[in-house]
């Protein structure tokens, strides 16, 4: 089998040529390979159970080291990289030092199902690449995409920022960068926006899109904070902080509740870092009662998305909220929920696309029980699921016990639980459970953890080796 080897400068000639078509088929097969991870049975070979365990080694120069093997019905990967020790984050340092490079280093092994060798990447961008891929999934199905509003200046930012300027640059107007300072990082990264190339811009239809960078030195970044946090539509935070980026009262009084926004974190990797306020992660998974009087707000979903179950040991803004594996849903069990209702996307700026009033409240709440331990949407279809017969209570161990177990067949057949009902009412019982999970995620408040697996690099990696081979990028070993 021929063995392809890719260089640094090899992926990021890459990644940085890729066409919307092809970060579209790059989104289908991670798509696919997260589904079969949340999903599978013991035969499916991206399946969770079939996951081996990542190893984590401390070094007594404080650098971490992550050993991340993974395995797919088609293959084997094995990722080694080499974290430097982040220096001591507060919120006013959300970005590493310039001469301080915390960049994962490392490389990627990929072999077919037999062990053959076929790729060898350097994995310094593949890692940003793919973390961001996997966040896009969610990004593609939200509403409103005007305001961008990112924290640190690293390539986990740049990433984001370009996924979605591929993805929905004619809906994005601003994009607000957020850094420690003005260091040669930070002002590098806002001038690859500013000076990209102008076709590529008109042809993505971003050329309008306005850029800023803020220092959390200047004297009034706690008024420039608020703004840009509340003001923003999705929210990115990609540094490893020891304390929340900002106020939570920014997103959790009556004003800050009333705009959706998707909020992403994938900076802070250890149980200690944490991105976002806990208090607005408890407000993310708080069920309400029957009874409450709510002002307008933008919808909850009672549960945080999560890339994998491990987040709730390892993550920080989830063990410090204290959420349960029972307030998760891994991503992998709602992606393919995006097939079964046509994205509206709109450009209008009103703060609320989803929203209750006074009288009224969420469709998420409509179905809550008072005092059950699962959100109102995650008790629906994990129901539907069993109903269905494709999943069931047991279906997961106890330590992979997730809000709820969507399988590929219930995705597509939800039956309702009521077997009086004439099959019009049936089906229309159906689409209002899928309506509301779908209405959430485009159009609701959304949290999404992650701290990455090795099945991301693996199908990453697969496919750029694949591009590689096409566009004949790179050095591929014959007979390996």
């Amino acid at each position: 089998m021929s063995l392809t080897v890719l260089s640094d400068a090899n992926v990021k000639q890459i990644l940085n040529n890729l066409t919307k078509d092809e970060v579209e088929t790059l989104q289908a097969g991670l798509r696919h390979s997260l589904h079969e991870y949340s999903t599978g049975t013991n035969n499916s070979g991206a399946a969770a159970i079939n996951q081996p365990k990542r190893t984590v080694l401390e070094s007594s120069t404080g650098t971490t080291s992550l050993f991340m093997p993974s395995t797919s019905t088609t293959g084997i990967g094995m990722k080694v990289v080499t974290l430097a020790a982040p220096p001591s984050y507060t919120t006013n340092e959300c970005s590493v030092p310039e001469n301080k490079d915390t960049t994962p280093q490392g490389a990627i092994t990929l072999m077919s199902a037999d062990g053959k060798p076929f790729g060898f990447l350097n994995a310094e961008e593949v890692t940003a690449f793919r973390t961001a891929l996997a966040s896009s999934l969610l990004m593609i199905r939200r509403r409103k995409v005007k305001t961008l509003t990112v924290f640190g200046t690293g390539k986990q930012a740049y990433w984001h920022v370009r996924l979605a300027l591929i993805l929905r640059g004619n809906t994005i107007k601003k994009v607000h960068l957020i850094n420690r300072d003005f260091n040669e990082r930070s002002t590098s990264l806002m001038k690859a926006f500013v000076s990209f190339d102008a076709a590529t811009k008109r042809r993505e239809g971003w050329f309008d899109t306005t850029f800023d960078l803020t220092s959390l030195k200047y004297v009034e970044v706690d008024r420039l904070l608020k703004d840009y946090v509340r003001a923003a539509d999705i929210i990115i935070c990609t540094t490893p902080s020891t304390e929340p980026l900002f106020d939570h009262t920014v997103l959790t009084n009556t004003e800050g509740r009333k705009r959706a926004r998707l909020i992403i974190a994938v900076g802070s990797y250890k149980p200690h870092m944490i991105e976002v306020p806990p208090e607005v992660v408890k407000q993310a998974i708080k069920v309400h009662g029957h009874g409450h009087h709510f002002h307008k707000r933008a919808e909850e979903g009672g549960v945080i998305v999560v890339d994998t179950l491990d987040c709730v040991e390892e993550a920080g803004e989830l063990k410090q909220a204290g959420v349960g594996p029972d307030r998760t849903v891994e991503l992998g069990e709602i992606v393919l929920l995006e097939n079964l209702v046509p994205l509206d996307v709109h450009d209008d700026d009103s703060p609320l696309d989803s929203s209750t009033d006074d009288s009224s409240r969420s469709s998420v709440d409509l179905l809550s029980t008072p005092g059950d331990g699962m959100s109102s949407l995650a008790m629906a279809f994990r129901d539907s699921a069993i109903e269905d017969g494709s999943a069931t209570p047991t279906s997961k161990s106890p330590s992979r016990k997730s809000s709820f177990s969507l399988s590929r067949k219930a995705s597509f057949s939800l039956r309702s639980r009521n077997s009086s009902q004439g099959p019009r009412e049936r089906k229309k019982k159906q689409t209002e459970r899928e309506d509301q999970m779908c209405s959430w995620l485009s159009s609701g408040n959304v949290i999404y953890k992650s701290v990455g697996m090795g099945l991301m690099d693996l199908t990453v990696g697969a496919d750029l080796v694949k591009i590689a081979r096409f566009k004949k990028i790179g050095t591929t070993i014959d007979e390996f």
